[in-house]
């Protein structure tokens, strides 16, 4: 697996795009907002190396804090302009209010790719790069407010020990978040996604990464991954609560999400 990564990092981003027809942006933007972070929120994002998911939820932060002032100053009408722009120097001048996002990810490929996204789009503030295996994360007992892991957990040796290390490091009330590719509910839909997946995915591989192999045991991994009760039990055999899930087109993608209580 370390080394399928290693071989496709530098294409990832145009392969998901070529592979989904751009629509796992869309799954992403759904999944940040299922979230709903707040400002001073700590987010460990796990698999998560090219930071697609960090810098949604960094964008998604700046948002709710540009509100906030927004409506702070909307309710003091008779502030001077000296007012005014002080309490946007102040408030404003830290946009994530304390807010952080680590990305932890196994591979260094994947993190040099991502730094360099992250330096080239201009993210730096509450953002930082760790090298960390999901089975063995090396951070201290209940330290992030949420869990995220997209498109990364069906590629975990063990699921078990994944969900365990992110029920560890999670806070008390922290939740868990994960998207990933699932099984799809109806059944001509399933048959034609099949005939894509299997006849056109690798193809695709081969053409812009010239890697067929590493496309042919990412669409495999897809069949072998638990269906959506299955990791929900899973999730909940890890010790979290209140687990649902969430399908997105017919259960190409699942969202599943769970609480550390």
């Amino acid at each position: 697996v370390y080394q399928v990564f290693e071989n496709v990092a530098k294409k990832y981003d145009v392969m998901n795009d070529s592979m989904t027809l751009g629509i796992h942006r869309v799954w992403k933007d759904i999944f940040v907002h299922k979230m709903n972070p707040c400002p001073g929120t700590v987010l460990l994002d796990v698999a998560g190396g090219t930071g697609d998911i960090a810098f949604r939820f960094i964008n998604y932060v700046r948002s709710v804090r540009k509100r906030q002032l927004q409506r702070k100053l909307k309710h003091h009408q008779n502030l001077s302009w000296q007012e005014i722009f002080e309490s946007y120097q102040k408030d404003g001048f830290n946009s994530l209010g304390d807010s952080q996002v680590v990305v932890c990810d196994i591979n260094r490929e994947m993190l040099k790719v991502g730094k360099q996204k992250a330096q080239h789009l201009g993210y730096s503030e509450g953002l930082s790069w760790v090298l960390g295996n999901a089975e063995e994360l090396p951070f201290d007992d209940d330290k992030f407010d949420v869990y995220t892991i997209a498109f990364g957990i069906r590629n975990v040796t063990r699921i078990d020990l994944a969900l365990q290390e992110a029920y560890r490091v999670l806070k008390p009330g922290g939740r868990f978040l994960c998207l990933e590719f699932s099984h799809v509910s109806n059944p001509l839909l399933s048959r034609l996604y099949d005939l894509y997946s299997f006849q056109v995915i690798p193809v695709l591989g081969e053409v812009i990464a010239g890697d067929w192999r590493s496309y042919q045991y990412l669409v495999e991994s897809i069949r072998q991954f638990p269906p959506q009760e299955e990791l929900k039990a899973m999730i909940e055999d890890a010790g979290f609560f209140k687990v649902d899930y969430e399908n997105l087109n017919f259960g190409i993608v699942a969202i599943h999400s769970g609480f550390k209580l």
